[in-house]
Order: structure tokens, then C-alpha cells, then sequence
């Protein structure tokens, strides 16, 4: 059965449409009207993300009843369905994800054609899901890589919070951070106090499965950024959640394929390398991605979500005019997917044997 395509209406002034388009960079929100389910709106609107901005078809950021909406053009992914499966997947994992839905989304009347709206990872995500969450930093650029070092330099961080957007939280949890990262990175990996510290300030069933759920679905940009990172209130540990999924399932992000065997089957940022050192950690990994090869990675699980997705958006990608590729791209990516999965399947099997 395929799944339910909804309608999503803004209405905004000419005025404060100019103002929107002026400045396509601004992260300034706008007053406008959004009609969901036949019910209006009052909303604060802004365009979202980065190289995407300049795209003919543009990302939406909706505030609408105290709760943030995200509206993905999906412009760079063919089949418009690669964030919206990866996220069902983690779901599988038991990692808290994003809830999607693809809508047709209008502006002023015009049909701006397929999106993708995702829940903002904000304090309602926590509130409807029962979790206590104290603080939220989002991972917003590479610099958000654990490590004491920047990336492109290799040269010391000016900031440890380089790389994070503080969400949620005071400053005493912006110190609490920069804690974390500095004694991650002080002394050996093998060090058995930095093992303790570990397992007492980091969710390490949660990180693991944050860890599998990337590598499965390929996600190269996933471990250095677009994650959220919080600290659970009753625990105090940190806990992670994906975003931005949209260059997986064999291609980046922007849209090229990039082949099964991208991404490393260990991931790639500091907290990975240094966790995965410990024999007893290495063993939890190796059993979590023999399970997820078993029951969640497979092309009898997997497709049938794909081929539901994709089949419910089909007409009105034929009419989209907008779109970046063409359609019979978008028709033969079901079969992309399955093909990729297979791939994966033995490239991770593999790896499993020389852990």
C-alpha cells in the first residue's frame, strides 16, 4: 500500500516574500499562514540549509504552533526518498529519528511540487517520545569531529564548540561539552580510565547504533556532522540522533553514486576511533551489525518501504518541473537501492569477519 501524499499551503504578503528572497542567506524568519488538514496557521517561515539555498527549488523552516518543521526540496537525491528510509531504518535500530512525511507543498497558490516534512529535533521530539533531555547541540559542520583538531588544518580548534549549534542548555552545558571532547582526547585510547569515563558520560548501546545505522546506509557527512547530540537528563550521558540523510543508499550528497564501499564499516570521527579500541566495545559493535545484517539490512525489508515511498510520490514527481533529475532517473532508483543493498550486504559481511 503506498503512502499518503499530504498537502501543505503557505501564504505569505509580497512584502514579506521580497524580504524572504532578498537575502536567500538570512536566518531572519517571516510571518506567513500555513493551511495543514484545512486548518490556518499563524507560522514563522525562513529558507534552511547551506549550498542548497542557492537551488532553484529551496528548503522551508517552519516554527507552527510552538514546534519547528523542516521542508526538504530534496533537491540533490533522485528519488526524494533516501532521508525518509534512512530514517524508517533507524527507527528499525531503535534510534530516535526524525518522523517524515511527503506532502505537496504550495506557496501563494503555485505548486512548488514533492517535499519532505521533517520533524525538528527540538523539545517537543523529546517530549512525545518520553525522553528527558537537559541539553541539545546540534552537529552542524565538520569541526563537530570529537576531535581537539580542525579537520581541514589539522591545526587546534580555536573552539571545542566549533562545529556545534547550542540548542537547549546553559552555558555550564556548553563547559560540560568541552569537557567530554578534551578528556576523549587526553592520554591513550587504551587507557582503562579513559574506558570508565567513557561508559559513565556516553550511551554506548545508543552511539553504537547511531554508528550502524550510518554505516549501513552509507552516510559519508554523517559522523563529523548533521547528528544531534544530547545529554539524557536521568543518566547525564550523551545520546545521539541522525539528520540529514539525504547522500546514502549508494550516492552522496550531491546525488552522484558514490559506490557500496564509501564508507568505512568503523566510521570516521575521534569518539568512533578511540570507543571502538576497547575489545569489549568492539565485540558490542560486531554482534549489533551481525544482528542488523540479519533481520533489518535486507532487500525483503528494506524494498517494500522503498517501493512504497516511491510509489506514492510518483505522480507528482512526473509533474514537478522543478526537479533536478529526470524521471526515468527517479523510476529505475527503487532498483539503485536494492541493487546497493545487496552490494553492502557482503562488502559489510566482510567486514564483520575481520573485526
Amino acid at each position: 500500500m503506498a503512502a499518503e501524499v499530504l498537502e501543505r499551503s503557505i501564504s505569505i504578503h509580497n512584502e514579506q516574500l521580497r524580504m524572504l528572497q532578498q537575502d536567500v542567506w538570512s536566518e531572519r524568519y517571516v510571518p506567513a499562514v500555513m493551511t495543514v488538514n484545512g486548518r490556518k496557521y499563524d507560522i514563522q517561515l525562513r529558507y534552511r540549509g547551506g549550498h542548497t539555498r542557492e537551488y532553484p527549488k529551496r528548503s522551508y523552516e517552519v516554527i507552527r504552533g510552538g514546534r519547528t518543521y523542516h521542508y526538504n526540496a530534496e533537491f540533490d537525491d533522485p528519488s526524494l526518498i533516501r532521508n525518509a528510509l534512512s530514517f524508517r531504518f533507524f527507527e528499525w535500530l531503535k534510534v530516535p529519528a526524525p518522523k517524515t512525511k511527503h506532502c505537496l507543498l504550495y506557496l501563494n497558490g503555485r505548486n512548488l511540487g514533492v517535499y519532505l516534512e521533517l520533524e525538528g529535533v527540538d523539545r517537543t521530539f523529546f517530549r512525545r517520545r518520553g525522553i528527558r533531555m537537559q541539553a541539545l547541540f546540534y552537529g552542524v559542520n565538520d569541526n563537530a569531529n570529537f576531535s581537539l583538531l580542525a579537520p581541514e588544518s589539522n591545526q587546534p580548534k580555536a573552539s571545542l564548540m566549533a562545529g556545534y549549534q547550542h540548542m537547549v542548555g546553559t552555558a555550564d552545558d556548553r563547559r560540560k561539552l568541552v569537557r567530554f571532547i578534551r578528556r576523549l582526547n587526553t592520554g591513550s585510547s587504551k587507557d582503562r580510565m579513559l574506558a570508565l569515563y567513557l561508559r559513565r558520560r556516553l550511551d554506548i548501546d545508543n552511539y553504537l547504533r547511531w554508528l550502524a545505522g550510518a554505516v549501513f546506509t552509507g552516510n559519508y557527512d554523517g559522523f563529523e556532522q548533521n547528528y544531534a547530540l544530547y545529554r539524557h537528563r536521568p543518566s547525564q550521558k550523551y545520546r545521539i540522533i541522525p539528520w540529514d540523510y539525504e547522500g546514502t543508499w549508494g550516492r552522496n550528497c550531491f546525488g552522484k553514486p558514490c559506490g557500496s564501499d564509501l564508507v568505512s564499516v568503523k566510521g570516521y570521527n575521534e569518539l568512533t576511533r578511540r570507543l571502538l579500541r576497547s575489545p569489549a566495545v568492539m565485540e558490542q559493535y560486531k554482534e549489533l551489525l551481525e544482528t542488523t545484517l540479519e533481520n533489518h539490512f535486507t532487500v525483503r525489508k528494506i524494498i517494500p518501504v522503498a517501493e512504497a515511498l516511491h510509489s506514492a510520490i510518483r505522480p507528482h514527481v512526473a509533474r514537478d518541473t522543478e526537479r533536478k533529475w529526470s524521471f526515468s532517473t527517479f523510476d529505475d532508483e527503487v532498483d539503485f537501492i536494492e541493487q546497493y543493498v545487496k552490494e553492502r550486504r557482503r562488502l559489510i559481511a566482510d567486514a564483520i569477519r575481520r573485526l
